[in-house]
C-alpha cells in the first residue's frame, strides 16, 4: 500500500515539475539497415508521459512539450531489436535524431503458431496456469508481423445540423458520461500530431471536465441547472447550457461491489502503455476495495479462461499477485472472455449489490465473433441479469474506439480511455464512485423549444445518442446510466426568431398540404424551452419524470458563470479539431482566452491541463498545415 501511494505521489510530483517547466522538441527519422522506414515503430521518453508512434511514410516522428532535461529514449518495433540511445533536451530547442533498427535474431518464419497452447485454460471455470497467464516466457507472438500499420477505428461522425423550431419543436437524446475522446485526443497531441476528426467526440469532450452544480436534494438522484447567455463563436445566437449533478454517494455507503477484471493480454497488448499500463491502473483500483467487494479475473488471447477465482477486498496481494502474472501473446479472442466475465459475474451475484464487469483492452478482437453488430447484441442480452459494464481502452495503432463505444454503450456501462498513470489515478480513485455505482439509468433528455422566440436550435455533440422523440415515453428503450457524482453537460446553439436572419441554415419549401401555426400563448410567455428528464433507479423497470422550464434571456457572456464560459471554450476547441462548418469566429487563441478565464478553482487542475492541450494544438495545427 505505501509503495503504490508512494508512486502515485511520485508520478504527481513529476507532472507537476513537467507542467513548470520549459519544453523542447525531439524529432527524428526511424529507418532500417536498408534505409526503409520502420512505420509503427513506438518511441517513448523514459522518466516522461511523452512518447509517440511512427506512422508517417517516410519514418519521422515528433514528440513536443518535453521537459528539458538529460533523458533516454527507447524505441521497440516487431521485428527488430530494442534501441535506446541518451539524449539531452534543451529549453526551447529542437533535438534531431536518425535511429537505424537492427532485424532481431528471431525471424518471423522461426515463430511456432501454438495458439491453442496459449497458458489460458479454458476449459472450465477455475482453471489456473501455475506458469503464469496470458503466454509462454519467451514466445514471440505469431500474430504479428514485421512492420506494423495503424488500424485505428472511429466511427464517422456528422454534425448535427439546425432544426426549425416550427417543424421539428423537440430534441431528444440519451445522455453520455464517457470521456474516452478527450484522453484519446490528449495522446494524440502529447504524442505530435492532431487527432483524426472522428476520433473526437464533443460532448466527451466536454463531460471530461466537472462543474460546480448544486448537488441534489431529497430524493431525487439528480440536480439540474439550466443558463443561456450569447454564443462565444457567433454573437448574433446565443448558448443553452444544461447540466445534471449526480448525487455523491460517499465510498463507504457504496453496495458491496462484484467486480470482474476481464483483461485482453494478447499479442497486441505488449506495448508498455498497454498491458503494462492496465496492470498498474488496476493495483489503484484494488486498492480501494472494502473487505466486502469481491474481485475475480479473466483473461483472453486465443481463448479465454479464468485465472483468480471471487476473491475478497481483504486479499489484496493475493489479487495483485494474479495480476503481476499475466503475460501478453497470442491471438483476439474478445467474444469469449466477455461470454465467461458475465457468466463469472452472474454466478457471483450479489443481490442489490454492484456487479460489473471491467474490461481492459485495445478492442482489436480477431478471433470469433468479432463484428460491431454481433458482440453488442451479445452485451444486450446480458444487460438484463443486472451486471454493468465499464470499458477500458489502452495503447494506440489498433486501437478500435467505435467497438469499444457501443459494448459500454450496449452493456449499461461507462468508457474510459488510459493514456497514462494519471488518468487511471482519475478513473480508479479521484472518480471511483462514478466509475462503479450508477446511481441512475436509462436517463433521457427530451427539449421543447418555444417557437415563438426560436426559430432554430442545434444540439452539439452526442451525434450518436440521439433518440426519436417517441422513445423518450418508451420505458422500453435503453439509455445512459449516470453514476454517483457525475456530472453530465449539455449545450445548444439557437437562433432567435428576432435574430439575424442570415444565421438561417435551414432552407426549406413552404409545406403544400398543411400549415404551422404557433399557440397564441407561446407568445405571451417567456419560456423558450420545456426541459424534460426521464429516468428509472438503478434496479427500476419503470421511468420517473422531471420538468423544468428555462426562461428567454439577453445575458452577455461576461454575465455567464465559469461554467457556461468553460464548456463554451471546451465546445469551440472541439469544432477546430473536427473542423466543424459551425466554428464561426473561434480560434485557439480564443479558446484559451476563454478558458483561462473561466480555470476556477481546478482542484485536480485537469483545465489548466486543457489550456496548455490547446496551446500545444495550436502549434501542431500550423506545422500541418
Amino acid at each position: 500500500m505505501k509503495k503504490i501511494l508512494l508512486a502515485i505521489l511520485a508520478v504527481a510530483l513529476i507532472t507537476l515539475l513537467i507542467s513548470a517547466a520549459q519544453f523542447g522538441i525531439i524529432k527524428g527519422v526511424i529507418l532500417d539497415e536498408k534505409g526503409k522506414p520502420v512505420i509503427g515503430a513506438t518511441v517513448r521518453v523514459v522518466g516522461t508521459p511523452r512518447g509517440t508512434y511512427v506512422k508517417n511514410k517516410d519514418g519521422s516522428f515528433t514528440i513536443v512539450n518535453v521537459p528539458i532535461g538529460n533523458y533516454k529514449l527507447v524505441v521497440n518495433a516487431v521485428g527488430y531489436a530494442k534501441y535506446e540511445m541518451n539524449i539531452s533536451v534543451a529549453e526551447g530547442k529542437t533535438e534531431e535524431v536518425k535511429i537505424v533498427m537492427v532485424a532481431s535474431s528471431i525471424q518471423k518464419d522461426e515463430i511456432e503458431i501454438r495458439s491453442s497452447k496459449v497458458m489460458i485454460h479454458n476449459t472450465c471455470i477455475g482453471s489456473k496456469s501455475s506458469q503464469g497467464y496470458g503466454g509462454v516466457s519467451g514466445y514471440a507472438p505469431a500474430t504479428y508481423q514485421q512492420g506494423y500499420f495503424n488500424t485505428e477505428a472511429y466511427d464517422r461522425i456528422y454534425d448535427n445540423e439546425f432544426k426549425e423550431t416550427i417543424s421539428e419543436p423537440l430534441s431528444t437524446f440519451s445522455i453520455d458520461v464517457d470521456k474516452a475522446s478527450y484522453s484519446n485526443v490528449r495522446r494524440f497531441i502529447n504524442s505530435g500530431s492532431l487527432p483524426p476528426e472522428d476520433a473526437v467526440r464533443t460532448e466527451e469532450l466536454v463531460n471530461y471536465f466537472s462543474y460546480d452544480y448544486p448537488q441534489p436534494t431529497g430524493d431525487v438522484p439528480f440536480a439540474i441547472h439550466t443558463e443561456m447567455a450569447e454564443c462565444p463563436w457567433n454573437k448574433s445566437n446565443k448558448l443553452i447550457h444544461i447540466g445534471l449533478q449526480g448525487k455523491k454517494v460517499p465510498l463507504e455507503n457504496i453496495p458491496p461491489g462484484n467486480l470482474v477484471f476481464l483483461i485482453d493480454v494478447s499479442g497486441s497488448m505488449q506495448d508498455y502503455n498497454k498491458l503494462p499500463l492496465v496492470k498498474s491502473a488496476l493495483r489503484l483500483l484494488i486498492e480501494q476495495l472494502r473487505p466486502q467487494d469481491k474481485v475475480a479475473i479473466v483473461v483472453y488471447a486465443g481463448a479465454a479462461g479464468l485465472v483468480l477465482n471471487s476473491t475478497p477486498g481483504s486479499k489484496k496481494n493475493e489479487i495483485i499477485e494474479a495480476i503481476e502474472k499475466l503475460e501478453a501473446g497470442g491471438s483476439t479472442a474478445g467474444a469469449e472472455g466477455i461470454k465467461l466475465a458475465y457468466e463469472v459475474a452472474k454466478k457471483n451475484l450479489i443481490k442489490s449489490g454492484n456487479n460489473r464487469v471491467i474490461l481492459a483492452t485495445d478492442g482489436d478482437f480477431n478471433v470469433g465473433v468479432s463484428s460491431d453488430g454481433e458482440l453488442t447484441r451479445m452485451i444486450e442480452d446480458r444487460r438484463d441479469d443486472g451486471i454493468y459494464l465499464t470499458v477500458l481502452g489502452f495503447g494506440m495503432g489498433n486501437y478500435k474506439d467505435s467497438k469499444m463505444e457501443k459494448l459500454a454503450d450496449k452493456g449499461n456501462g461507462n468508457y474510459a480511455y488510459i493514456d497514462n498513470i494519471l488518468e487511471a489515478k482519475k478513473v480508479f480513485v479521484n472518480e471511483l464512485g462514478g466509475t462503479l455505482f450508477t446511481i441512475a439509468k436509462d436517463v433521457k433528455i427530451q427539449i421543447e423549444f418555444n417557437p415563438a422566440l426560436v426559430k432554430e436550435y442545434r444540439l452539439i455533440g452526442y451525434e450518436n445518442r440521439l433518440l426519436n422523440k417517441e422513445d423518450f415515453n418508451d420505458d422500453k428503450k435503453d439509455a445512459g446510466e449516470l453514476g454517483s457524482g457525475h456530472t453530465v453537460t449539455a449545450l445548444y446553439e439557437i437562433v432567435s426568431v428576432n435574430g439575424d436572419k442570415g444565421n438561417s441554415s435551414n432552407k426549406v419549401d413552404p409545406l403544400k398540404y398543411q400549415s404551422s401555426n404557433v399557440n397564441n400563448n407561446s407568445y405571451n410567455t417567456d419560456e423558450i424551452a420545456t426541459v424534460k428528464f426521464r429516468y428509472k433507479e438503478p434496479d427500476g423497470t419503470q421511468s420517473k419524470l422531471i420538468v423544468n422550464t428555462l426562461k428567454n434571456a439577453d445575458n452577455k457572456l461576461s454575465q455567464s458563470s465559469e461554467n457556461f464560459r468553460f464548456s463554451s471554450a471546451v465546445v469551440e476547441y472541439s469544432m477546430l479539431l473536427r473542423k466543424s462548418k459551425f466554428v464561426g469566429t473561434s480560434t485557439y487563441d480564443e479558446v484559451i482566452k476563454l478558458a483561462t478565464g473561466a480555470r476556477g478553482q481546478d482542484r485536480e487542475g485537469y483545465r489548466a491541463e486543457f489550456i496548455r492541450l490547446v496551446e500545444a494544438t495550436k502549434v501542431l495545427s500550423v506545422a500541418s498545415k
